[in-house]
């Protein structure tokens, strides 16, 4: 890709002999923009920017910013010379014959037949659109002159207009939100900052309220839904005697008004039903599994010790995003090389509908030696697109696979490393006989060590696999992509089940690969013994396992929700000037909504980040604590690594002495 690419390809527009517009030390040098002679043949502006607009394209230093017909300039060029002067500079480089017959310079496209006021957009020169009144105009006039001696409507370029429209009113609001940007990014950061803040907080706090936050938020959907059944109860019973409310749902059949179906007692029944077996299974859960909950809740406790003890862990989501970042940029440089490594491709390009060499591959240095030209007068052998018909060229599109799938295996390496190395340090803190004393010295860099000195190749395999179902899951969405339109029901039958077992395949691979990176860092072995190990434990102990998962994942939700709402509420009233208090350093801006939304997503991933790192830590000590209770029974020979509150849980009377 880098010996064949040229990114100039993407960052310069292309005329119609292959030149590009702009670039340095050429004679396009100082003619930056695209212009095209005939907009009425571009009806899209997709085509415009792919380059398959079926006219003459050349690059010029400005967009016009008149009326003209060529027409109307040949008639007076002898009388004002400007206007012509004007003009040509929108012809063929060198041409300057305004004698030259209309029907000639058309034929062979010498010049255009119609320049219209436009401004530059994407490098390319767009029909100046707006709306008066209601009114399409552009330059404030209704019509102009074809330069084929008909006078036009501008509605005539109404499809192009719509669109270009659209991505130009686009452009006004992306200069407005780059302002707001640029006014209040350090207020964006100081935002930022008090997530980052209010993250740390909820993690150290998790020690001393994740069970009172657990058992509110149980209580209070107990609550909700015993209010429910109450008012279920209440509606089937006011119901009662009212006319037709005695009617089954069949009796009524489908109504497209669900209003309807509230007007039946036998709705409100089926509600109340639903909701008292809805609330008697979750009071069994509770019941059967108040131990494990309270096992689940110890161990979320215990992971905000540990993290206080290692501080290090939390920013190491910073070392991750780093990697990710380059493995980001790796694969857009080689991909935006490898889609321009085409050569330039000519076509003919003929006036003439009936022309039989009209869209063939031709060669300009030649083409006028050929008989295309007197078979198909005014045809021309012009630049089309890039591409080749040479071996590489043809497997462009799979070096383009490969690349993505290197992306995809580099990508989840680094996750994997960041897994490795903060399981390495959790398990540290877990196997210390005396906490935090027995804690070796910088657990996170020592950890990070071992990975990437004897863990590197059980990583890459686990990061291989996961990466191959994702690489078969990206290929399956491109089919569906191509053959949409065309596939009979067998056919989207057939895709949608492979595409929901591959989902369920990446689920389920990434599970196991989380354990069985903590399995290596805690053990040292192979990837495939780590997994085996690992899905044998947590399956003798699953029932625990749904229950940590399901807790830790509430309040991990819980907290990113209380950190993005409390910023971003802090921030709307910050950014829309009602604390008063700093109503004056309060920027000005176009959409208060722009820096409130970056601020809102922005202290959620920062919760994330920090939060994925708490996740780990709990992860690493569950399957530490599993494998605790199955090395150990508590005896002075065999004493457990459980905190003491783990082991008051478990029913013991007291905590076997550890040796030092």
């Amino acid at each position: 890709a880098w010996v064949h690419g040229d990114p100039r390809k993407v960052i310069y527009p292309t005329d119609s002999y292959g030149q590009f517009c702009g670039q340095k030390d050429t004679l396009n040098e100082n003619k930056t923009i695209l212009f095209y002679f005939n907009i009425l043949k571009c009806a899209s502006p997709v085509v415009l920017i792919n380059l398959q607009c079926p006219t003459t394209q050349l690059c010029v230093s400005k967009c016009p910013d008149r009326f003209a017909t060529y027409i109307d300039v040949q008639a007076s060029y002898r009388y004002k010379p400007d206007q012509w002067n004007y003009f040509r500079q929108f012809c063929k480089p060198g041409f300057n014959n305004p004698r030259k017959s209309v029907a000639q310079v058309l034929r062979d496209e010498d010049c255009p037949s119609m320049i219209i006021p436009s401004r530059p957009f994407l490098k390319r020169c767009f029909p100046d659109f707006s709306t008066k009144n209601g009114v399409l105009t552009v330059a404030n006039q209704t019509t102009f002159k074809d330069g084929k001696g008909k006078t036009r409507n501008v509605t005539d370029l109404r499809e192009a207009a719509n669109g270009i429209n659209n991505v130009l009113d686009a452009r006004s609001v992306g200069m407005k939100i780059f302002e707001d940007y640029a006014i209040s990014w350090y207020w964006i950061l100081i935002g930022l900052f008090i997530a980052m803040i209010m993250s740390l907080l909820f993690l150290v706090l998790l020690r001393f309220t994740a069970g009172v936050l657990f058992w509110i938020f149980i209580f209070g959907v107990i609550g909700i839904i015993g209010y429910g059944i109450w008012h279920c109860y209440w509606e089937y019973d006011h119901l009662k005697g009212i006319p037709g409310s005695d009617l089954t749902v069949y009796d009524i059949g489908f109504q497209t008004d669900f209003r309807v179906y509230l007007q039946l007692r036998q709705t409100w029944l089926a509600f109340m039903i639903i909701l008292c077996v809805v609330e008697v299974i979750i009071i069994l859960m509770l019941i059967f599994l108040r131990n494990r909950i309270r096992i689940a809740i110890a161990l979320l406790k215990e992971g905000s010790r540990a993290i206080g003890y290692i501080m290090s862990t939390l920013f190491y989501p910073i070392v991750t995003f780093i990697l990710i970042a380059i493995c980001i940029s790796y694969w857009a440089v080689t991909a935006v090389f490898l889609a321009t490594s085409g050569e330039a491709v000519y076509k003919v390009m003929a006036n003439q509908t009936l022309c039989k060499y009209a869209n063939l591959t031709c060669d300009p240095e030649t083409f006028n030696t050929t008989n295309v030209t007197k078979l198909c007068p005014g045809a021309q052998c012009t630049f089309a697109f890039y591409g080749g018909e040479s071996l590489y060229h043809k497997y462009i599109f799979i070096f383009q696979l490969a690349n993505a799938f290197v992306f995809l295996w580099l990508v989840n390496f680094a996750i994997a490393l960041g897994q490795c190395t903060l399981a390495g340090a959790f398990a540290s803190y877990y196997w210390a006989s005396r906490k935090p004393a027995d804690i070796p010295l910088w657990p996170l860099f020592s950890s990070f060590g071992r990975a990437i000195r004897y863990h590197t190749g059980s990583l890459a395999f686990g990061a291989l696999i996961l990466a191959v179902v994702q690489l078969i899951r990206v290929i399956l969405e491109y089919l569906d992509h191509k053959l949409k339109g065309t596939q009979n029901s067998f056919t989207r039958f057939l895709l949608c089940c492979l595409k929901c077992c591959f989902w369920c395949l990446e689920k389920f691979l990434k599970f196991i690969n989380r354990n069985a990176y903590i399995m290596i860092a805690i053990y040292g072995k192979n990837f495939c013994t780590s997994a085996k190990e690992a899905f044998f434990l947590l399956m003798r102990n699953v029932v625990r396992v749904a229950v940590l998962d399901k807790v830790t994942d509430f309040l991990l939700f819980l907290g990113k929700i209380l950190v993005a709402g409390g910023v971003g509420v802090l921030a709307f009233f910050f950014f829309t000037q009602r604390i008063s208090l700093f109503a004056q350093e309060a920027p000005t801006l176009n959409y208060y909504w722009v820096p409130l939304l970056t601020v809102i997503i922005g202290s959620y991933l920062v919760a994330h980040g920090f939060f994925s790192v708490y996740a780990m830590c709990v992860d690493t000590l569950f399957l530490c604590f599993c494998e605790d209770l199955e090395r150990n029974d508590g005896s002075t020979a065999k004493p457990y690594f459980m905190s003491a509150s783990l082991h008051r849980i478990l029913g013991k009377k007291e905590l076997s002495p550890k040796k030092a």
